[in-house]
C-alpha cells in the first residue's frame, strides 16, 4: 500500500464507471499514434507551426538577456519526428486521431504524450514544454472522449494519459567500456515523471499509465512520482502498468521475466498489469498467460502488428491480429485489449469486433502474503 491510496478519487464518479465496465466486458485500448501521423507524411514545417516556424518558441525566451533570432542557435534543432509537438502545433490532426480511434469501437483513448518528459524533450531543445504537452494532451482526449460520450451516453470513454520510459535506462549502462556509468539516475527520471504527470491530472486524465516499460528500475522512478503528484493534486487516479518484452528470451529490457516483473511492481496496487510493443500477439501469448494467472488485478495487453519488416512497417492485418486476440480473449486471459506499433483504427475495429460479447477475464483469488 502506498500514501497515495489514503487519498480520494479525484474524478470518482469516472473511476466508478471504469470500474463497473471493467466488470462487465473486456475494454478496447485504442491503436498506435505515430502509426497514424505518419500517414500524413509531415515535414518540418508541419511539425513547427507558426508558433515554432523561426526555429524556436515565440512564446518563450529562455533567459532575460536572451534575444531570439537569426544567428541565436535555437534553430539548429530540427523537430520532424517530435509527434509530441503536434499536440501544440496540429492539435486538429492529434484530435482526428482520438476521434478515428473512438469510432471505430475503443473505450480508451491514449494520450499524444509519450515523449513528453524532461528527458526524451531534452533531444529537441523543448523541456520547457513538459507541462504544457502533457496538459494539452490530456485535453485534447478528453474533448474527443466527451464528445464520443456525448453521442453513446450508455457507454462511457476514458482518457489513459501516458507516461512514456524516456529514452534512457536507470539499471543498465549505455557504454559497453564502463559497465557502471549510468546516463540517469532515480532523483532525475522522478522529477521528470513527477512534472509530465502533474499536466495530464490538469487536463484531465482519468488513468495514468506507465508504458512501454523496459527498464522495472525506471517504472519504480515512476510510480514514486505519481504518488508525488497524487499528493500534490490531493487526489488520485487508478495507474496502469504495461511493460514490453524485448526479445525472444522473453524478458524486458533489464532482464525480467513477466512473472518477476508483477512481483517488482505489484506493490503499487495497479489497476492493471500488462504488455505491449516490441512483439507481436502470437509471441506475447506465453507471456500473457503468465501474468493472467499471478496477477490479482486486471491484465492487459496492445502488441504490435506483428515484427517489424525490412522496411520498418508492420504487416499483420486487422482480421490477423483480431483473430490471435480473439483466442486469448476466449481463454480468459484478459481485461483490456488494443494495439501498439503498426496497429490503425482498422485493427481496432477488429479487435473490438473480435472480443464482444466475450467475458472479461476474472481476477483469481490468491493467498495472502505470509
Amino acid at each position: 500500500m502506498t500514501a497515495a491510496d489514503a487519498l480520494p478519487w479525484l474524478h470518482p464518479g469516472r473511476v466508478a464507471a471504469l470500474q463497473s465496465a471493467l466488470a462487465q466486458r473486456i475494454l478496447v485500448i485504442d491503436g498506435a499514434m505515430g502509426t497514424m501521423i505518419q500517414r500524413h507524411e509531415l515535414q518540418e514545417a508541419d511539425y513547427r507551426g507558426e508558433r515554432f516556424a523561426q526555429g524556436y518558441d515565440a512564446l518563450f525566451a529562455p533567459e532575460a538577456s536572451h534575444t531570439h533570432g537569426p544567428g541565436c542557435g535555437c534553430q539548429a534543432h530540427d523537430q520532424r519526428g517530435n509527434n509530441d509537438l503536434l499536440t501544440l502545433t496540429r492539435p486538429d490532426l492529434i484530435r482526428g486521431i482520438h476521434d478515428a480511434y473512438l469510432a471505430a469501437g475503443a473505450d480508451l483513448v491514449e494520450t499524444n504524450t509519450f515523449n513528453s518528459t524532461a528527458i526524451s524533450l531534452a533531444d529537441y531543445h523543448l523541456t520547457h514544454l513538459v507541462r504544457e504537452l502533457n496538459r494539452e494532451g490530456a485535453k485534447l482526449a478528453r474533448a474527443a472522449c466527451d464528445a464520443a460520450g456525448a453521442r453513446t451516453p450508455d457507454k462511457p470513454h476514458f482518457v489513459i494519459g501516458v507516461l512514456g520510459p524516456t529514452s534512457r535506462t536507470a539499471s543498465l549502462s549505455p557504454d559497453v567500456n564502463r559497465p557502471g556509468f549510468r546516463a540517469t539516475s532515480f532523483d532525475q527520471l522522478a522529477d521528470a515523471y513527477r512534472e509530465a504527470a502533474g499536466g495530464l491530472i490538469e487536463g484531465g486524465a482519468d488513468v495514468l499509465m506507465v508504458e512501454t516499460v523496459f527498464d522495472t528500475l525506471n517504472a519504480k522512478a515512476a510510480l514514486f512520482a505519481i504518488d508525488d503528484a497524487f499528493a500534490a493534486a490531493g487526489g488520485r487516479l487508478p495507474v496502469m502498468i504495461s511493460g514490453t518484452i524485448t526479445d525472444a528470451s522473453g524478458r524486458t529490457l533489464s532482464g525480467q521475466t513477466a512473472e518477476a516483473f508483477w512481483y517488482s511492481l505489484r506493490h503499487a496496487r495497479p489497476l492493471s498489469i500488462g504488455l505491449n510493443c516490441a512483439l507481436g500477439a502470437r509471441d506475447l501469448r506465453p507471456h500473457i498467460d503468465v501474468l493472467a494467472r499471478i496477477a490479482d488485478v486486471a491484465v492487459s495487453t496492445h502488441p504490435n502488428a506483428g515484427l517489424p519488416n525490412a522496411f520498418g512497417g508492420y504487416d499483420e492485418t486487422p482480421e490477423d491480429m483480431a483473430g490471435v486476440l480473439h483466442v486469448f480473449a476466449a481463454a480468459g486471459l484478459l481485461n483490456l485489449v488494443g494495439g501498439c506499433c503498426g496497429t490503425t483504427p482498422a485493427h481496432i475495429a477488429a479487435i473490438a469486433e473480435a472480443v464482444r460479447g466475450l467475458p472479461p477475464r476474472a481476477l483469481p483469488q490468491l493467498e495472502a502474503a505470509a
